[in-house]
């Protein structure tokens, strides 16, 4: 199955896929003494009741207190999220636009593992440990990816996904596309057992030349992922389920 849409640069490549993603979102919070729980609730259930699907995090570290993952087919229903989340006393700290994508390098991808990528069931069961981070491709004098042609990618990235599936059942990842929508090209989202399994994960596949040689990444954001109710009582935030 052939899941790209034309040919790259000098006829040797694809040029993307042809089946739209969902829209995604990633916001970041912090939250204060004054941030409305039960406002937060409010903005996420109609979110969800448009058809999308919202992942709340308890985060660790200064960077931010709450982590919201939204998406699905409504645009509108994400930016309404937002305004709502803002409206409720939260603080936007760092955020991501990308949309869910199948890789140029996924041709001939099983349909079940297409519709996975395109339109994923998330959060993964007992997987509550979570990690996101942006990045993008060099384009540094040798270390230019995207110099080379189509076939040392494809060769890289399949080394790099052979990495990656010794985490089967540990790690699940979600990649998403933000070129021309975000600073960097992907979005990179990891559920993980345990921060250890994440950790773990990342640093192996640091050693993969895609990594080590043409990769960059953005700030990681790390937390625990779990029900709204659960994750607003360890911030601290009253809401209608006290």
């Amino acid at each position: 199955m052939d899941t790209t849409a034309g040919a790259g640069p000098g006829g040797d490549a694809p040029a993307g896929v042809s089946w739209p993603g969902w829209n995604v979102l990633h916001l970041f919070c912090t939250v204060g003494p004054h941030t409305d729980g039960a406002g937060v609730e409010l903005a996420v259930k109609a979110c969800e009741a448009t058809g999308n699907q919202v992942v709340t995090a308890a985060m660790l570290g200064h960077k931010s207190d709450l982590g919201v993952l939204a998406l699905g087919p409504s645009l509108d229903a994400l930016r309404s999220l937002q305004t709502g989340l803002v409206a409720a006393g939260c603080t936007v700290t760092y955020s991501y636009v990308s949309l869910t994508e199948v890789s140029e390098y996924a041709r001939g991808v099983p349909e079940r593992m297409r519709e996975a990528r395109l339109h994923p069931v998330l959060p993964p069961e007992s997987m509550p440990a979570f990690c996101f981070y942006p990045m993008s491709k060099r384009r540094t004098g040798d270390d230019n990816w995207y110099r080379l042609d189509y076939d040392a990618r494809l060769e890289l990235m399949y080394a790099h996904g052979a990495s990656g599936r010794k985490f089967h059942g540990r790690v699940l990842q979600l990649v998403t596309g933000s070129t021309g929508l975000d600073d960097w090209e992907w979005g990179v989202t990891l559920f993980g057992l345990s921060m250890d399994d994440l950790k773990s994960c990342v640093y192996t596949m640091r050693f993969d030349e895609a990594s080590a040689r043409f990769a960059e990444f953005g700030p990681f954001l790390v937390g625990t992922v779990g029900p709204l109710d659960e994750v607003l009582a360890a911030l601290g935030v009253g809401g209608s389920h006290r």
